[in-house]
């Protein structure tokens, strides 16, 4: 796990080693462990490292066949390829220089050019860069687990794992897309290729770009998911599959030579991987639960400790209070330079953090348990009857129709929701959800709040052999009428039948509406002056939310998460205070 960046000028001239330093500057959270550079004629590649596995031989950049640092194949990486193994033993003809699982890539480009990432099985952003067909080529992993951005401008391009690293060299812009803003108010997220900052892009989910001479000449593209309808199988062959193939994901994922642990929540998707890590490793697991200080919101974590007792695993307690709100949020909005207004980002941050105090720097997570077994109530509503009534999923917007001169914030998703052909309406709800919602919110909060303290988070149901199985599935064992995920609650019934497989989906939000409302018109009124929230959001609706937000969290959440954000990414305030301190800095712009 790292970061990565590099330049390509247009001309063949040297990159400017100062902007080099500076993306080197803004991602170093992500690799405390080292670095590595490359300076090529027209072409620069940079890597800060977290060291994971061969913590030994494994620094990049790796080289191909040829091993010329000079004028061979070269690649850095950030993530992790699960089929390293079975890529070593095809290629036992190679002569492998290290054990980094990074290192079998570069070999395949050498050998089948840009389509090399169709063999690689986990998460991974790449750059290679070949000399000999003088391009750079960048490939993101299928589920956009692992981030990258890019930038052109009239003399270079520019790619990192996080947009901030192209600002601070100079690409984008520290201003918001109008149709970003709208989409990051009503969705909390933003869709598509273009971020938030006019001028940086994403690299797509499972999408390659060739470059050459500083422009995109290529573009390919993987899908996530299988295609075709839900496929028939009988439920006892669908539980023998289920079982192998998560029993397989599981112990793909725990490969690592450093310590590792679980996120643990009370819900099913933690409470599967419990207990499959349990059962492939034969150790005691490690895992860390959140909760919150004093009686507000859904607190789990009673439920987290009676799973972990019940399978032998030590699980700490890690609390966030109404202090470390006031305290902490500007820090945890600031990591998010990608933004998304998912108060889930809180808590995943005091897991992150207390991760790294407990010297993991590997976390099993449950991200797109729900996505591809169907865990969503807004899957359920695409069955018969009820999809002939139910209006599209995410329709109606955190502000609804009241925030006026928003327009056009759902066409992302209608444009997405147009190509899904050849689907039952349930597995169109769930391919959306894994082309926009899943990368550019639930896998940005997982990459952000984590590896701004140096820890991975792995994502087991976010695997090939997952995919192709559970999106297959019959809608029936995916979602009933009054409960998802039925297909892995039964199986998690047989397997682990402590966990209280039918019980009812809390969720996982923190009490931010009170927190919030404690604080009442005074902090409504420093919302409303920040230019960010000035410029969209009447002050009349800013204090009807503040005012409103222990009975509607969302909408309060999300106005003081964007005042947070435009803060420090905007207007680039100095984001270690509290937020009192902060929204009065922002209102003096």
């Amino acid at each position: 796990m790292c970061g990565i960046a590099g330049l390509m000028t247009c001309d063949g001239s040297a990159p400017p080693i100062a902007l080099l330093d500076r993306m080197q500057t803004a991602i170093a959270h992500r690799g405390p462990d080292g670095f590595g550079r490359l300076l090529r004629a027209d072409t620069a590649l940079l890597q800060v490292r977290l060291a994971i596995v061969d913590l030994d031989t494994g620094d990049q950049p790796l080289f191909g066949i040829s091993n010329d640092s000079v004028g061979g194949t070269a690649l850095i990486g950030n993530g992790e390829i699960y089929n390293n193994p079975e890529l070593r033993q095809a290629l036992s003809a190679t002569a492998f220089r290290t054990r980094s699982d990074c290192e079998p890539p570069v070999f395949l480009y050498d050998m089948f050019g840009a389509g090399f990432a169709d063999r690689l099985r986990g998460m991974f952003a790449l750059a290679v860069h070949d000399p000999l067909q003088q391009r750079l080529v960048l490939v993101r992993d299928p589920f956009g687990i692992k981030p990258l951005y890019y930038a052109q401008s009239e003399t270079m391009f520019a790619f990192a794992s996080e947009p901030q690293a192209l600002l601070a060299a100079g690409f984008g812009a520290r201003e918001v897309g109008g149709p970003q803003m709208a989409e990051l108010l009503q969705l909390k997220f933003t869709t598509g290729a273009a971020t938030i900052f006019p001028g940086i892009f994403r690299v797509l989910p499972g999408e390659t770009l060739v470059v050459e001479r500083a422009r995109i000449v290529e573009r390919l593209q993987r899908s996530a998911l299988p295609p075709g309808r839900p496929q028939r199988i009988g439920h006892d062959a669908a539980l023998r599959q289920i079982d192998a193939v998560l029993s397989q994901s599981v112990a793909a994922h725990l490969q690592s030579d450093v310590p590792y642990g679980l996120f643990l929540s009370g819900g099913i998707d933690s409470a599967a991987l419990l207990a499959l890590m349990t059962r492939v490793t034969g150790s005691r697991i490690t895992a860390l639960t959140v909760g919150w200080a004093g009686a507000q919101g859904v607190d789990e974590t009673a439920e987290a400790m009676r799973l972990a007792k019940a399978q032998g695993a030590d699980c700490t307690r890690v609390e966030m209070g109404e202090a470390d709100f006031w305290a902490l949020a500007p820090q945890i909005a600031a990591c998010i330079d990608d933004p998304t207004a998912d108060a889930a980002v809180l808590p995943s941050w005091m897991l992150g953090r207390a991760a790294r105090a407990a010297g993991l720097k590997v976390t099993l997570c449950g991200e797109g348990g729900d996505e591809l077994f169907g865990g969503y109530a807004r899957y359920r509503k695409q069955r018969a009857p009820l999809r002939w009534i139910a209006r599209k999923p995410r329709s109606g917007g955190v502000f609804g129709a009241g925030l006026a001169g928003v327009a056009g914030w759902r066409d992302g998703l209608a444009s997405a929701e147009a190509t899904m052909r050849d689907r039952s309406a349930v597995q169109a709800a769930q391919a959306v959800d894994c082309q926009e919602w899943l990368p550019n919110d639930l896998l940005i909060k997982l990459d952000r709040t984590l590896m701004v303290h140096g820890v991975e988070g792995r994502t087991p149901f976010l695997d090939p052999m997952v995919a192709d199985f559970a999106f297959c599935l019959p809608d029936s064992e995916k979602v009933g009428l009054r409960m998802g995920k039925t297909l892995l609650r039964s199986w998690l019934a047989q397997a682990f039948p402590q966990a209280g497989a039918w019980a009812r989906k809390k969720g996982f939000k923190p009490p931010v509406g009170g927190w919030i409302a404690a604080r009442g018109a005074a902090l409504a009124d420093q919302i409303a002056a920040q230019p960010g929230i000035a410029a969209t959001v009447p002050k009349d609706m800013v204090r009807h939310c503040i005012s409103n937000a222990a009975q509607d969290p969302q909408p309060a959440w999300s106005l003081l998460f964007v005042a947070l954000w435009h803060s420090a990414h905007v207007l680039q305030i100095d984001p270690s205070g509290d937020i009192g301190s902060v929204l009065e800095a922002a209102a003096r712009y």
